[in-house]
């Protein structure tokens, strides 16, 4: 039997590159889509853009002639879609963008596969920003969507894409609603990320502040290595079908800090400054995952804890913060 063959869309995203080193160690042929302007993001990929059975390829969702190529002449067994504009605040200030990317290019792979590859399977993660403004104290996959940011919308358009696909033409489409998840990989423009880098770098005594703005907002994190491994499993399962996965717990902006700092000994109220301008134009309500479904058929689970996640990211960034000194 000829080794499977995976195309992973976005593949030097924190998601993407994840996925890839996953697929990688399992042997697979990998390929990894990436745009011309990610070059730079290609650290994310250092740890196997040598191994045989990885290879880049350059192209982006907007440029529907590129797409069409490399999946014709691949033909992948599956195919992971983590290419989008993923940041909800970005997501006001470019909203024609951000709505093509993250729900009209669904679309367009979807309508590629069908006439090109029908028999390869299609992997669609969304976000817990569909809820956005849900009264539930936890949200299962029966959930009505509630969009409140042109991100969101996207990702609505990008469930219903894949529903109908799935339906009408019978491709064999899975997707993950995926609640907020972290890494040391997590892009720097995150509350996380940039907390965990402030830290270090206010340890290592070249930054006096951090400036954030609603630190009693409530977050399900979980992590990264654990999402993707969900996606995976979604993937090898017969019938295709959808999922929440999640942490189920929430934890505020404010307890992310104060562990932080705690990891380098400091209290965080003696560097914390908070500016209002940072607050997203609508809030979201407390979003928490109900993963009882994604447990119960392929076992989901959490690895990770939240403090150990923040004990990984710290880490991470002292020893960069240290080595570039």
């Amino acid at each position: 039997m000829s080794k499977k063959k995976i195309l992973v869309l976005g593949s030097t995203g924190q998601d993407g590159s994840t996925i890839c080193k996953y697929l990688v160690k399992k042997n697979f042929k990998v390929f990894g889509l990436v745009r011309k302007s990610s070059t730079g993001n290609l650290k994310n990929l250092k740890e196997i853009v040598n191994f045989p059975n990885f290879k880049i390829l350059h192209g982006d969702l907007l440029d529907l002639i590129s797409i069409e190529k490399i999946i014709r002449e691949i033909r992948p067994h599956e195919i992971y879609n983590f290419a989008d504009q993923d940041h909800v605040r970005w997501s006001f200030e470019v909203p024609s963008y951000s709505f093509d990317v993250t729900g009209a290019s669904v679309v367009k792979i979807l309508e590629i596969i069908k006439n090109h590859s029908s028999k390869s399977k299609f992997f669609q993660p969304l976000s817990s920003n569909i809820f956005g403004g849900s009264k539930s104290k936890k949200q299962n996959e029966q959930e009505k969507f509630s969009p409140l940011s042109i991100y969101a919308l996207g990702k609505v358009s990008a469930f219903y894409a894949c529903e109908m696909y799935k339906k009408v033409h019978n491709l064999k489409v899975y997707s993950a609603i995926f609640y907020n998840h972290e890494s040391k990989v997590r892009p720097e423009e995150y509350v996380t990320r940039k907390i965990t880098k402030s830290v270090a770098r206010i340890f290592h005594g070249k930054q006096k502040k951090i400036v954030l703005g609603d630190i009693k907002a409530k977050i399900d994190w979980g992590y990264a290595e654990d999402y993707v491994e969900a996606a995976y499993n979604i993937m090898q399962l017969k019938t295709p079908d959808y999922f929440i996965i999640g942490s189920g717990k929430a934890h505020t902006v404010e307890y992310f800090l104060k562990k932080s700092f705690e990891y380098v000994g400091l209290n965080y109220k003696r560097y914390l400054k908070i500016n209002k301008k940072l607050i997203r134009p609508v809030k979201n309500s407390t979003l928490v995952a109900n993963t009882f479904k994604a447990r119960r058929k392929f076992n989901f689970k959490n690895k990770r804890s939240l403090d150990t996640i923040i004990s990984i990211m710290m880490e991470n960034d002292l020893k960069l913060e240290a080595s570039s000194q």
